[in-house]
């Protein structure tokens, strides 16, 4: 259709082209030349929406950090209760992977804080309320709550990770993100199949 559009043009400016005395070839590649002109504008314009909703849809490099630090420190706390409240050995054990690995994840934030002067919260946030009503629960019902609490904090936490590792402004803040990226589906696999085993 857009081709059409534009011979369509080239031909009429051709035909204007000769009645007025002009030459028709100059006149026609004067029309193609605005044409590719137009399309190359469009596209850097679209080029640059998609690009300005992507940034729009992607935490900051600093409140990114803030974030993942609160949601480690959660993710720990909770993996601690886990190991004292569930009675399943699948459970316990993925708790102490949540402990150990969110531990090591959370020792290259602060690395990574320090180093670009962001100072990152040393409390919990929104979680807390996750880990107040896991913390009063006990067997069957812990670990339903636990197993769904960490699918969809994961499930979510992946999203976060990703643009980060995609998006990010800092290059630094990026790298983290891609390194973390992989640890966090293993989580999600691991506690996907803890949750079909319970069905």
């Amino acid at each position: 259709m857009k081709n059409l559009f534009s011979y369509l043009l080239i031909g009429c400016l051709g035909i204007l082209g000769c009645a007025c005395g002009g030459d028709a070839n100059t006149v026609a590649n004067s029309a193609k030349s605005s044409v590719n002109t137009a399309e190359k504008v469009m596209n850097n314009a679209v080029n640059s929406v998609a690009n300005a909703v992507s940034g729009a849809t992607t935490a900051s490099p600093e409140s990114f950090m803030k974030e993942a630090a609160q949601g480690g420190m959660a993710e720990v706390e909770m993996g601690k209760l886990a190991q004292q409240k569930s009675q399943n050995p699948e459970i316990k054990k993925f708790g102490q992977m949540m402990v150990t690995d969110h531990t090591a994840a959370g020792n290259d934030l602060k690395a990574l804080a320090a180093k670009k002067n962001t100072t990152l919260p040393t409390d919990v946030g929104s979680h807390k309320s996750t880990i107040d009503s896991l913390s009063k629960e006990s067997g069957a019902g812990f670990d339903k709550a636990y197993v769904n609490a960490m699918i969809s904090d994961h499930e979510a936490d992946l999203k976060d990770f990703q643009k980060q590792a995609q998006n990010s402004s800092d290059p630094d803040v990026k790298a983290f993100a891609a390194k973390v990226v992989p640890v966090i589906q293993k989580h999600l696999d691991a506690i996907k199949a803890i949750e079909a085993k319970m069905k």
